[in-house]
């Protein structure tokens, strides 16, 4: 009798093992462990059930007990492929775990409690024999007949449900079914020829197992560790971008002062060519300064995941000018052939990120004008034409110092710079290329680097973008250069407020404005703007610095519009928090516009010209 029920022992014990494992964690309260439980639960039942049945035969065979027994064994054999049913159903769902997902696996599972019922029904009713010879015990007949039936019925089921939603289900959870199917068909030919090895129970048993192993059952203090990892993490990553963002403030605050001032000197036609030389390079200097803050905030916000594309129409021609007057004062004393060439096809307006692929393309050209002390440097730019997107192709060659087949990929790294003692006297952090490729993946583009060290490099880009226009109808002005509107413009006994807590700054902004002949005032606090309001004055603008003790500048126009409510006055955001995403803060707090500091002169003239044109 004992050998009649070995594997059914073994089995029991293995589950019972299997069930202290499982149960002795908590685990994620979802549908797929629900599942699970029930299946563990019934295949338990059933290697009970199977024994007691094997016993009862053995000891009072024919008797009632031993019939019914038997016949709860069988019907165990049914829940359990029941159950299973469901499982493969819930894990070929296309819907995630919601709530809709939920309702239909409990229509499905209703369905298949109601069709259990049945079968139970009809195994109770159905006739069993039962064999007890020394060495051979088992059960036979319609009944048992009848779970078979229902066995192939149910496998043939799974099959088809799997293939027919194969792309819904992860893969990996169809391995318990197959090796239940397998197992399955060869047990079926074994007990047909030894029909006292009783190996069913066993099957179950071991697809279960295998099902412990592809189920989504994390553990939840693993969880709960990962999430609280994931939380410090998020803390720290916020910490270092609050940090940079004051830094940036901090940083750009007295840079402010000396681009202005900078700028100011530069228009001034007393100084020597001397002197006037020393201006461009504390700009120069500034500029680079400002290029290195600039880039550890980009490269802090693409790692944070919180800087976006922000797709529109724009002109692709305007930008390529621009980058060739960019890249043309970036030249300084070197006498480097600078060749830029443009393709023509190129449609006249298209959708896409302006300001992200002209940040790619200018940080490819700084490189290229940095690394290359002699010889030339070509900028040319094509097209591929498909459907409704056009394939921007660019490219930008140099005969520099070229880069080392094993550096190319280090090429991408942050902070990597490459040939440092040979390269020690350029300036730069090495932000630039791994910024370029994060923003190139993020606008689904790709870089190629082509070089031969000592020789020179070869940086294409392709990036597709949407057409909207194939031809312009009028020609398309230049960036930078002045546009009609900023050589017509009316500003003499305009008046303009300034308004900012930094004496500094508000001597920059006031000798900024100097050659407009504005009438300025300036104000050193948000109550100190809303005190010269009160007493009847109207301006023609106001520039408000955002970031100010007391009252901000956000807070300022706040109040002012709450106290006005016919204030109509242009107010501009003057800010040193020249972050991705600020402009549209900006606008979205009620702000007319906004401008950065340092004051861009260029900047600086275009918000003139659109305010004050005639």
């Amino acid at each position: 009798m004992i050998n009649s029920v070995t594997f059914q022992i073994c089995a029991l014990v293995y589950m019972l093992l299997i069930m202290v494992i499982y149960f002795s964690k908590e685990r994620i309260k979802n549908i797929e462990n629900k599942i699970y439980t029930y299946t563990m639960v019934a295949n338990l039942v059933g290697l009970i059930f199977d024994i007691i049945s094997v016993i009862t035969i053995y000891y009072a065979s024919n008797s009632v007990i031993n019939l019914i027994f038997s016949k709860l064994y069988l019907v165990s054999i049914v829940l359990w492929l029941t159950i299973l049913t469901i499982y493969i159903f819930a894990i070929s769902l296309k819907k995630n775990e919601d709530v809709e997902k939920k309702e239909d696996i409990k229509l499905i599972s209703l369905a298949s409690i109601i069709v259990f019922f049945i079968f139970s029904i009809i195994i109770f009713i159905l006739p069993i024999k039962f064999v007890n010879e020394p060495g051979i015990i088992y059960s036979y007949g319609q009944s048992t007949n009848f779970v078979y039936f229902i066995t192939i019925i149910y496998i043939i089921l799974w099959i088809i449900r799997i293939f027919a939603r194969f792309k819904f289900i992860i893969k990996k959870k169809c391995i318990p079914i197959v090796f239940y199917v397998v197992l399955g068909f060869v047990t079926s030919i074994i007990q047909k020829s030894n029909p006292q090895l009783l190996l069913i129970s066993f099957a179950e048993t071991f697809c279960t197992f295998i099902m412990y192993f592809t189920i989504e059952n994390p553990d939840v203090k693993m969880i709960e560790q990962l999430d609280a990892a994931k939380k410090q993490a998020d803390k720290a990553n916020q910490a270092k971008s609050d940090f940079l963002s004051s830094m940036s403030h901090e940083i750009r605050t007295p840079l402010n002062a000396i681009v202005g001032f900078s700028q100011v000197l530069d228009e001034d036609q007393s100084l020597s060519p001397e002197a006037k030389e020393e201006v461009k390079d504390i700009i120069m200097a500034s500029n680079s300064l400002l290029e290195i803050v600039n880039g550890i905030l980009d490269i802090s916000k693409i790692e944070s995941g919180k800087i976006e594309i922000v797709n529109q129409e724009y002109s692709f021609k305007e930008i390529f000018d621009n980058l060739v007057l960019l890249t043309k004062a970036r030249l300084g004393d070197k006498k480097l052939d600078f060749r830029y060439i443009y393709d023509d096809s190129i449609p006249a307006v298209i959708y896409g990120d302006h300001t992200r692929v002209k940040q790619v393309i200018l940080n490819i050209l700084t490189n290229a004008v940095k690394y290359t002390r002699e010889g030339f440097v070509e900028f040319r730019v094509s097209s591929i034409i498909k459907d409704d997107i056009c394939r921007l192709i660019i490219s930008v060659e140099d005969s520099g110092i070229g880069i080392k087949e094993e550096n190319i990929d280090k090429l991408f790294s942050k902070f990597e710079r490459l040939d440092l003692d040979k390269n020690i006297t350029i300036e730069g952090t090495g932000l630039g290329m791994a910024i370029t490729k994060k923003l190139l993946e993020l606008m689904n583009g790709k870089i190629v680097v082509q070089s031969v060290y000592g020789k020179g490099s070869k940086f294409t880009v392709s990036i597709d973008q949407r057409i909207i226009k194939m031809k312009e109808e009028t020609p398309v002005e230049v960036l930078d250069t002045p546009t009609k509107e900023e050589k017509n413009i009316e500003t003499v006994d305009k008046k303009v407020l300034i308004v900012d807590d930094n004496k500094i700054n508000l001597k920059v902004a006031s000798k900024l404005l100097e050659g407009y002949n504005f009438n300025i005032t300036t104000a050193d606090s948000g109550n100190a703007c809303i005190e010269l309001l009160k007493q009847s004055n109207s301006y023609d603008i106001i520039l408000m610095d955002d970031m100010m003790p007391g009252m901000s500048g956000v807070e300022t126009l706040h109040k002012i519009k709450e106290e006005y409510s016919n204030f109509t006055t242009p107010v501009i955001a003057l800010t040193a928090n020249a972050i991705t995403g600020v402009r549209e803060k900006y606008l979205n707090e009620g702000f007319n516009d906004y401008l950065a500091k340092p004051i861009d002169k260029g900047e600086l003239n275009k918000l003139i010209a659109k305010y004050f044109s005639k």
